[in-house]
């Protein structure tokens, strides 16, 4: 499962680009109880979303040309140059080179071979998220792609990620687990192809949810689109898929994920 250990190649921090920073803030603060701290007038709106003073996720405005909104996960690394360069030679792109984050850490933009932007982050101050793996904090990520062989040889090319297939009814899904530690114990997302009018391929983060119905409820009356469910799956859980107000999609999952295969 996710943990705030965050092994190499783990996802440790995801954040959301939105037109409406303080509008999304109000949007998942009605929907998970988040509140919002800025991360100061140094950071050009940017700030936490937090429960109880911990750290969930962050939000900030979109910066790039023609970016839609969308959740980024920030995948962990000793060295985001070479995780960068890596990227490049496996046929990804840099979106925007590694740089630092003031104090918390250095970062890079990237985009895997098939089309789906994700980050890295290595840490400084900041090792990452503050709580993982409870209700309304991040318990999964999943990456919709073209080629679900391919998509995961990319990423373990880079992370040198582990997989195992999960027996799913008219598809193939990938369960993930960074290179190190204990393969089932440490899985932290998945891979399956796209899914019909769900846009290009990315990367969606799983919220924790013990009652996935009523979250759904929430966040529609706050605005929100329901694009799947919710529904339960054999061995997986009940889950839904959302888009917030702004078109950035994410889901939601009642339980842990699959760990056996």
């Amino acid at each position: 499962m996710l943990t705030t250990d965050f092994p190499a190649g783990s996802p440790c921090w995801i954040d959301l680009g939105s037109p409406d920073p303080e509008a999304a803030a109000v949007f998942y603060g009605a929907v998970f109880g988040w509140t919002f701290r800025s991360a100061g007038p140094e950071a050009d709106g940017y700030g936490f979303l937090q429960r109880d003073g911990r750290t969930v996720a962050a939000v900030g405005r979109l910066t790039e040309e023609g970016a839609r909104s969308a959740w980024t996960t920030y995948f962990r690394t000793p060295d985001a140059e070479a995780t960068a360069a890596a990227v490049e030679r496996a046929g990804g792109t840099v979106r925007v080179p590694a740089f630092d984050v003031m104090e918390a850490g250095r970062m890079a933009q990237l985009t895997d071979p098939q089309g789906a932007q994700f980050a890295v982050w290595q840490p400084g101050a900041v090792p990452g998220l503050d709580v993982v793996s409870e209700d309304g904090a991040l318990i999964w990520i999943e990456l919709h792609t073209g080629s679900v062989d391919a998509g995961f040889g990319f990423y373990r090319t880079v992370f040198g990620w582990r997989e195992e297939d999960f027996p799913a009814p008219g598809l193939t899904y990938k369960v993930l687990s960074p290179a190190d530690g204990d393969l089932r114990a440490t899985t932290f997302g998945g891979i399956a192809p796209v899914m019909a009018d769900s846009g290009p391929p990315s990367w969606t983060p799983y919220f924790g949810s013990s009652d996935v119905d009523a979250v759904v409820a929430r966040a529609t009356a706050a605005g929100a689109s329901v694009l799947m469910g919710p529904e339960s799956v054999p061995d997986v859980g009940r889950i839904a898929w959302l888009a917030d107000p702004f078109g950035a999609p994410f889901a939601l999952i009642k339980g842990e994920p699959p760990k056996e295969a």
